[in-house]
């Protein structure tokens, strides 16, 4: 009966993050723009959605302002827009699901390696729940690793005891890799050092200036690591690792 009590804590501890914050949606400019978004006035919805963002970011006008992008045909506008919303609430669904939509015309591809699926999986798995998240799911299951090694320590029942150690080594695992995770998604927060190419098609150089060798292109809504920056210049990672420079002007930091 006890050992059924404390897998409901874990499951109860691993999907307390899972419920995200809804931020109120202003009025206003954004009513006026889901009326133009309703009607097929993309373009004119877009404009009063990036005129209200200025007042403060919201994962749901980001969200909107996707969707008025993609309805346009800015595929690399949409998919900059849905990662907005994502990175501020990654629970957010119905970004995710358009996100995966508007990626499935990107012309880019890349090459399926195990080591890059795994790199792929891994990268979403962090990207799940924010650093918040993360940082409480770590601290709940460092709770669980001291009752669970108390428990071990103390106990005078052999079966408890076992219970307690299995526990206590699972527990103590979580609670790492956890804290680890929030210390990414921290970092990728802070430094916004993912980006979008915006343009329809850029040109990769070897070299931060336009004599450098060309290396391979990108397209529209291919999504990039900026790794450093120099004079305009930006060197970016591509998901399967090629590295190489492009204008700062081609992308934008999500």
């Amino acid at each position: 009966m006890k050992l059924k009590y404390i897998l409901t804590c874990l499951l109860f501890v691993w999907l307390y993050p899972a419920f995200a914050q809804q931020d109120s949606v202003a009025t206003g400019n954004v009513e006026k723009a889901n009326q133009l978004y309703s009607q097929g006035q993309f373009s004119d919805a877009a404009k009063l959605y990036e005129e209200e963002l200025k007042k403060g970011v919201s994962p749901h006008i980001y969200y909107n302002l996707g969707n008025s992008y993609y309805k346009t045909g800015e595929i690399g506008l949409a998919i900059l827009n849905y990662e907005r919303a994502l990175r501020l609430d990654p629970r957010y669904r119905n970004a995710r699901y358009n996100l995966s939509i508007a990626q499935d015309k990107v012309v880019d591809s890349v090459d399926a390696t195990p080591a890059f699926w795994i790199k792929r999986i891994t990268r979403s798995f962090i990207g799940f729940y924010s650093s918040n998240s993360w940082a409480v799911v770590s601290f709940l299951f460092f709770l669980l690793m001291l009752v669970s090694f108390f428990v071990f320590a103390f106990s005078q029942i052999r079966k408890r005891r076992k219970i307690g150690f299995y526990i206590m080594i699972i527990s103590g695992v979580v609670f790492v890799f956890s804290f680890v995770f929030s210390g990414i998604r921290k970092d990728q927060f802070v430094k916004h050092n993912e980006a979008i190419i915006l343009n329809a098609t850029v040109i990769v150089k070897s070299s931060p200036d336009k004599n450098g060798s060309d290396l391979f292109q990108l397209h529209e809504g291919s999504k990039v690591t900026v790794k450093s920056t120099l004079s305009g210049w930006s060197e970016i990672e591509f998901e399967n690792g090629a590295i190489g420079w492009v204008e700062e002007s081609t992308i934008a930091r999500i």
